[in-house]
């Protein structure tokens, strides 16, 4: 496993187009004797490893692999990217999928030597930083027949995770409009920048009205060329949140209102392209519960001198208040333990059991599928921010550490659900009596967004 997670590090890929990376997973799994089924989705870096032995259930275990732009660092600590610009695990997903692919070849040994009957599939899930992989996964049916689904992801603590997360909406608007020199006959063009700013200004009115949890917040991905010259084409992409899909259904609805009021008055026209949408994750208590029992009986992840070191060096590079923010999370004893301690791997009961968060996940998807849940393992420095050069460090170097003891709580998990019928039957009791109906987000013929991390 550690091989294959300082290969993916050493080369990142974002989403989408991680060929290498899914390329490396398949192999492992092929090696021992998964079929592969490869391009689901109609993502070429989608896959899923089926392995069975008897009549039983079929668990799934997702794994993520993409990267994130702008992020490159070398493991050091200070701001040193390796490739100025280029992408960066910033996210921890080179292990996140290299621990599922350890967990799912230890299920399938356990599968050979008779300790259970019944499949374990692993999913190769790409671009989940766009929320893209699962939701067009989904659409495919892959999670369909599914009796659970297992997953987790790196963070700076170890704890199931109870929580919920946002709903997304993820689209763009393109105005066209008519170009023209902008001081010698800025009459005769129509500008499409301009459509696009009435458009950011209308959603800046709106943030008034909408509920407080609701987020939407946006990125201009062309604006024109030269001042001299009146953009004939801009488009902005945005991302709306809500804590349930209906509420981001509302506000998306209000959102191209006013693009349409936009395009009106700059007398230009607008098009939408909608790239992918997500449910909140619906954690299932039974699930978190297997994972909180699991943790107990593997114990603490531990790290050595050199690793506290480093990890204590990048504290230093964090903004202010972000170790004392974590901190003031955590319940006793744990809050006393930790403090002062770089890295704190010792296990703790969840404590976000209500909370809809302020981040969204394709995982959500599958949570509306199959019962499912998460957990957090500590592979960043305590206060760590995500997506930031210090936890590329961290996945690039002490992160490792996490991983056999994140493959063994995959697995053993895993088994727990495949071998134990009241746990696996009370996990779809809850699902069934916490979850409605699944409707897939995307609308008809939509096609993958290989365009947003090109």
């Amino acid at each position: 496993m550690d091989e294959l997670a300082v290969d993916l590090w050493e080369h990142p890929e974002l989403g989408l187009h991680e060929e290498r990376a899914s390329r490396l997973l398949r192999g492992a799994l092929a090696e021992a004797g998964f079929e592969i089924e490869a391009g689901v989705g109609d993502m070429p870096t989608a896959f899923v490893a089926s392995y069975e032995s008897g009549d039983g259930p079929s668990i799934g275990v997702l794994g993520e692999y993409d990267a994130l732009p702008g992020l490159s660092q070398a493991v050091s600590a200070e701001r040193e990217p390796i490739d100025a610009g280029g992408p960066g695990h910033g996210c921890g997903h080179n292990l996140f999928g290299t621990a599922g692919v350890g967990a799912a070849i230890a299920v399938a040994r356990a599968l050979d030597r008779g300790d259970a009957a019944g499949e374990l599939r692993f999913y190769g899930c790409p671009a989940e930083e766009t929320l893209v992989g699962k939701t067009f996964m989904a659409r495919d049916g892959v999670f369909d027949d599914l009796a659970a689904a297992v997953t987790w992801h790196p963070s700076d603590h170890t704890a199931p995770q109870r929580g919920s997360s946002l709903a997304l909406d993820s689209l763009s608007f393109t105005f066209e409009g008519e170009s023209a020199h902008a001081a010698a006959s800025p009459e005769s063009g129509r500008s499409a920048l301009d459509a696009v700013q009435l458009l950011n200004t209308g959603v800046e009115y709106m943030r008034e009205h909408v509920p407080e949890a609701v987020r939407v917040h946006y990125n201009v991905q062309e604006g024109g060329d030269a001042p001299n010259v009146v953009p004939a084409e801009a488009s902005v992409w945005y991302f709306v949140r809500a804590p349930t899909r209906e509420g981001v259904e509302r506000v998306t609805a209000w959102l191209r209102e006013i693009a349409d009021g936009a395009a009106t008055m700059s007398r230009t026209t607008v098009s939408e392209r909608y790239y992918t949408g997500v449910h909140r994750l619906v954690s299932n208590s039974v699930v978190a519960d297997t994972f909180r029992e699991n943790m107990a009986e593997i114990g603490p992840i531990e790290f050595d001198e050199a690793e506290h070191e480093l990890a204590a060096s990048l504290q230093e590079t964090f903004p202010e208040g972000a170790i004392d923010d974590r901190l003031s999370e955590f319940e006793p004893p744990h809050d006393e333990a930790a403090a002062g301690t770089a890295l704190y791997g010792e296990p703790m009961d969840a404590f976000d059991e209500g909370d809809p968060g302020g981040g969204s996940t394709d995982v959500g998807e599958v949570s509306q599928i199959t019962p499912t849940a998460q957990f957090r393992a500590t592979t960043w420095a305590l206060g760590t921010p995500a997506h930031s050069w210090q936890a590329v460090v961290a996945n690039g170097d002490f992160g490792r550490t996490a991983l056999p003891s994140v493959a063994k709580l995959l697995a053993g998990s895993t088994l727990d659900l495949l071998t134990d019928e009241d746990r696996l039957a009370a996990a779809r009791e809850e699902f069934e009596r916490e979850v409605g109906e699944y409707e897939n987000p995307l609308p008809a013929e939509t096609e993958p967004p290989f365009e947003l991390t090109q």
